[in-house]
C-alpha cells in the first residue's frame, strides 16, 4: 500500500510525533472550522468546537486505521461534538438574526451603500435560517456538498452510506429547502 501523505503523518502521530499531527491540524483546521459553524452557526463555538475534536482526534490517534480517510473520521468527532453543543447549549446559543444586527450595524458604520447591505444580510439570514430549519439530516447533505464541496463519493465515505442514498437525500434536502425559502424571498 502507498502511503498518502495524510496516512504518513498519522502514522507518525501514531508513534508520538506531535509536529505531525500539528501538520494535520494546519491542512484541516480551516474546513474543520466551516464544518462546525455550518452545524452550530455560532464563530465562537465553531472555534471551540473544531479544537476540542482535533485534541479528541489526537487522544484516539493510536486506534486510527491509516487505510481510512483522516478528514471523515475527523469529522465524525466534529459533527458529534457540534450536535451535543447544540443539544446542551439551545437556550443559551446566539441567534443568527443576532449575529446578522451586529454585522448590519458595523457595516452601516462604514458604507454608504448601506440598503444593499441590509438587504443583501437580510437574505443571508433568511436563507441560513430556513437551513437551519432543515431536519439535521437534510442540512447535514447540503453542508456538506453545498459548503464543503465534498464529492457525492466523498460524502458516501464521511456519512457510510452508498452513493445512490447521497444523491436522494441530496435532492430532497435540496427540495426542502427551496420549499422553505420561496415562502419567504418571494
Amino acid at each position: 500500500m502507498a502511503l498518502t501523505e495524510d496516512s504518513s503523518l498519522i502514522l507518525k502521530s501514531q508513534h508520538g510525533d506531535k509536529r505531525a499531527f500539528g501538520q494535520l491540524v494546519e491542512k484541516y483546521m480551516q474546513r474543520a472550522y466551516f464544518t462546525a459553524l455550518g452545524i452550530v452557526g455560532s464563530h465562537d463555538a465553531a472555534l471551540d468546537l473544531s479544537q476540542e475534536a482535533f485534541v479528541r482526534a489526537y487522544g484516539a490517534v493510536g486506534r486510527f486505521d491509516v487505510e481510512k480517510n483522516f478528514f471523515t473520521w475527523y469529522y465524525r468527532i466534529l459533527k458529534n461534538l457540534s450536535l451535543n453543543f447544540i443539544r446542551d447549549q439551545k437556550q443559551h446559543a446566539r441567534s443568527f438574526s443576532e449575529i446578522g444586527e451586529e454585522r448590519v450595524q458595523q457595516m452601516q458604520d462604514t458604507t454608504s451603500d448601506t440598503a444593499k447591505i441590509v438587504e443583501q444580510n437580510e437574505t443571508k439570514e433568511l436563507v441560513w435560517q430556513a437551513l437551519h430549519a432543515l431536519k439535521p439530516e437534510d442540512k447535514e447533505i447540503i453542508l456538506l456538498k453545498d459548503f464543503q464541496d465534498l464529492s457525492y463519493k466523498e460524502i458516501a465515505e464521511t456519512l457510510d452510506i452508498p452513493m445512490g442514498t447521497v444523491m436522494s437525500r441530496l435532492y430532497y434536502a435540496r427540495k426542502a429547502l427551496k420549499d422553505k425559502l420561496s415562502k419567504v424571498l418571494l
